[in-house]
């Protein structure tokens, strides 16, 4: 397949589709998906070259299920970036501000924009998706009804900004992950994500994160998970300044895998710029 193709989770005008415009370019063919799981099977089916995950927002944290799914699947983060997100109140054209008494939209979305919604005394009512509410409202106009999207949203289906930034905090931003099949081809600055467990003992963690302190390489993310089907069994994910070939990086690897009781490379990729602060 010569042409790029790339998958994402939702309706087109998702903030997954705007995230790939402004990080691949305009021009890329985009492939809406209705779940997480069918953009992993549609990169591995071959209907997509490549898809977007987000994978952690800078208000509520990691994403679960994107993260179970790198574990799933054997593919490869190919590069990050950071989209900052901005909520815009849509609805359709005549609609104002006044008219609104119920606002739709993605959960995540709701509780980003909660404090304008009391404020404004707007009734957040959920909808599986931003795009999704969007184009649903489109396509049946509700004169007191608007829904929270992008911008890309209200272009693609002809609603009307009624407000921008509606988000409680500005800096709202959210990290995405380009998998795909193959390595990243190497571009410094570089950063490394990877996955680990720990045998059940003392010190355990203590000595697999040793392995990066004790050849100062810098760890930018740290954070346990539940491992599914084993009760109080956690994953731990990591990510680190440098691609796993520097010298360095390759030898914490190796004590990693001494003390490690699992290790699963995610990949090293080229890191975002103004991505998250060094931890």
């Amino acid at each position: 397949m010569s042409e790029q193709i790339v998958a994402f989770q939702g309706a087109h005008g998702a903030y997954s589709e705007e995230a790939i415009r402004h990080h691949l370019g305009p021009d890329v063919t985009t492939l809406p998906c209705e779940s997480f799981g069918a953009m992993f099977q549609a990169i591995q089916q071959g209907q997509a070259t490549s898809g977007i995950l987000p994978v952690e927002n800078a208000l509520v944290g990691t994403v679960a299920q994107s993260y179970e799914l790198l574990m799933e699947y054997d593919f490869r983060v190919q590069s990050e970036y950071i989209l900052p997100i901005h909520h815009h109140l849509l609805a359709a054209p005549g609609v104002s501000a006044d008219d609104i008494k119920h606002v739709r939209s993605h959960p995540q979305a709701l509780a980003q924009c909660a404090d304008t919604l009391r404020r404004r005394g707007w009734e957040p009512v959920a909808a599986y998706d931003t795009a999704g509410a969007a184009c649903d409202l489109a396509q049946n106009p509700e004169p007191h009804t608007a829904v929270i999207a992008s911008a890309l949203a209200g272009e693609l289906y002809g609603l009307a900004v009624v407000e921008s930034g509606i988000e409680d905090d500005p800096s709202n931003s959210t990290r995405f992950f380009v998998i795909g099949p193959e390595d990243a081809e190497r571009r410094d600055p570089s950063k490394t994500s990877l996955v680990f467990a720990v045998r059940h003992r003392p010190r355990a963690l203590y000595d697999c994160l040793g392995a990066f302190a004790n050849r100062d390489i810098n760890l930018t993310k740290i954070e346990s998970r539940p491992m599914q089907g084993r009760p109080w069994q956690y994953w731990f994910y990591l990510d680190f300044e440098g691609h796993w070939r520097d010298p360095h990086a390759e030898a914490a690897l190796v004590d990693l895998l001494r003390h490690a009781s699992i290790v699963k490379m995610l990949g090293s990729y080229p890191a975002a710029r103004g991505g998250p602060n060094s931890a």
